[in-house]
């Protein structure tokens, strides 16, 4: 395929990880009516955002890897394939326990952000990668909040099924245009899948994010929380030793060990920590009745359109990343992306009294979404060597969910913590987790700071032989 047809590619990996990023919002603002409409408990009905979040996590990596050694485009159509079986299992889910499983298999879903990073990178001019990633980047930041925004018009007008009905029909349609038209990329790593390394990853990924997400439910110092935290130390410990010593690991640690690989994704598990838990109070603290004396007892259509000044600020902010990268650098642009946040979220933490101020901090926060999604794609990418990208991104998109969760469960307790005689929280467990969130957005600032600035002039070598990244294939945008 001519390499003149790369605006047609973009648009075919944009419109895949732009849907999986959707779907990963679009459905909590509709749980209530989820719950009521399929005759189920709040505690079982969270299992459908649960279940998404731990099959994404588990698949993300391993199916990023797999892309690098059995070839992108063909894991790509494959990942799409199973994303449209489980929209559409979920459209037609009769009950909860169906739609559960629909989206254990969406989750699957996960895996198109590494494989569009990397086909980007193989298959675009040099020139072009920077700015590319950084439009993907944005992309994938929008659908997260076009999820917000859209669930309520949708479920108002239509039904909560349409919010499956809807993808069902997009990602049918881009899974035929890339069986055609995206090109197969031609590096692949060497190699076999190391099962054992997957098996392990899985397995204390679930040790760790199962507890982080039932926590408020099972309580924090219950037995099975416990239990589990202890249970995903110890599989992480054997899953650091089962990939040291495996001769074709499914992460390869030494890439992890790069300065601006383990840098970098520190930044995403802190600023993850901060995005994912706003993302998931904000709606619910301006839907709380003005009685609980804050709060503007918003619908969820109004809460959500509170939420578009992000959704627009951050598609610009990441669609400018890509222009700026070149003149300012990545690192600058992620510094800057995590100080925005937290400022945004110390001012939400001091001002919260009226609809125009959550609006300015959900713009003020877009704005820092976009540029430190696109920056953290950018440094991941123009650091390892071609043949790992779709497992380093994978890896830094996963840290960042695992942030997300922790932010989620911490905030949760400063939220939940302490009712009103009316069950509803009180105004001071939101000001709390604000605050906590605004703290850790200025450590991803701080650790932003500690990304190496990289010299044009690096003698050249092999991440595998050296420990550092080779110049070759190396976006220009990124390397200072």
């Amino acid at each position: 395929m001519p390499r003149t047809s790369t605006r047609l590619t973009f648009a075919v990996l944009a419109t895949g990880a732009g849907v999986f990023a959707m779907l990963q919002s679009l459905i909590a603002p509709a749980l209530p009516t989820v719950q009521h409409a399929l005759h189920t408990s709040q505690s079982t009905s969270t299992w459908v955002m649960t279940a998404y979040l731990l099959s994404a996590s588990v698949f993300t990596p391993i199916l990023g890897r797999i892309g690098d050694l059995i070839g992108k485009k063909r894991t790509l159509v494959a990942v799409l394939l199973v994303v449209l079986a489980g929209c559409l299992l979920a459209a037609l889910a009769p009950n909860i326990g169906m739609l559960i499983v629909a989206r254990v298999v969406q989750g699957v879903g996960g895996a198109l952000f590494p494989l569009s990073f990397g086909i980007i990178r193989d298959e675009f001019a040099p020139s072009e990668v920077p700015g590319s990633i950084s439009n993907l980047s944005a992309v994938i930041a929008a659908g997260g909040g076009v999820g917000i925004v859209a669930a309520g018009p949708i479920v108002s007008a239509l039904d909560y099924r349409w919010l499956f009905w809807i993808p069902v029909a997009v990602v049918a349609a881009t899974t035929l245009i890339a069986l055609r038209y995206v090109p197969e990329s031609p590096n692949r790593a060497e190699g076999k899948v190391s099962w054992l390394g997957a098996v392990l990853l899985s397995a204390w990924l679930v040790a760790l994010l199962l507890p982080l997400s039932q926590a408020g439910t099972w309580g924090w110092g219950s037995a099975r929380v416990l239990g589990l935290f202890a249970v995903a130390v110890v599989l992480f410990a054997l899953w650091l030793l089962a990939e040291a010593r495996s001769r074709s690991p499914l992460i390869d640690l030494r890439i992890m060990r790069l300065p601006a690989v383990w840098t970098t994704n520190t930044v995403a598990l802190l600023f993850g920590a901060g995005m994912y838990a706003l993302w998931s109070f904000l709606p619910a603290f301006v839907q709380t009745p003005s009685s609980a004396g804050y709060g503007f007892g918003a619908s969820v259509t109004t809460s959500g359109l509170l939420m578009l000044p992000m959704l627009l600020a951050m598609f610009c902010s990441g669609i400018l990343s890509g222009r700026l990268a070149p003149v300012v650098g990545a690192k600058a642009l992620l510094t800057t992306g995590a100080a925005l946040g937290a400022v945004a979220l110390g001012f939400l933490a001091l001002w919260h009294a009226a609809q125009w101020q959550i609006a300015v901090v959900a713009g003020v926060f877009g704005l820092g979404i976009g540029l430190a999604f696109a920056s953290m794609a950018n440094l991941i990418v123009g650091s390892v060597p071609p043949e790992q990208t779709g497992a380093a991104t994978g890896m830094n998109a996963n840290i960042r969910t695992i942030g997300g969760s922790i932010g989620a469960a911490v905030t949760s307790v400063l939220v939940t913590g302490r009712l009103q005689p009316s069950g509803l929280p009180y105004g001071s467990g939101y000001t709390h987790g604000f605050t906590l969130l605004a703290v850790l957005c200025l450590a991803a600032a701080l650790a932003a700071l500690l990304v190496p600035v990289r010299r044009a002039g690096r003698a050249t070598g092999t991440a595998r032989a050296t420990g550092e990244p080779s110049e070759a294939g190396r976006p220009a945008a990124v390397r200072g």
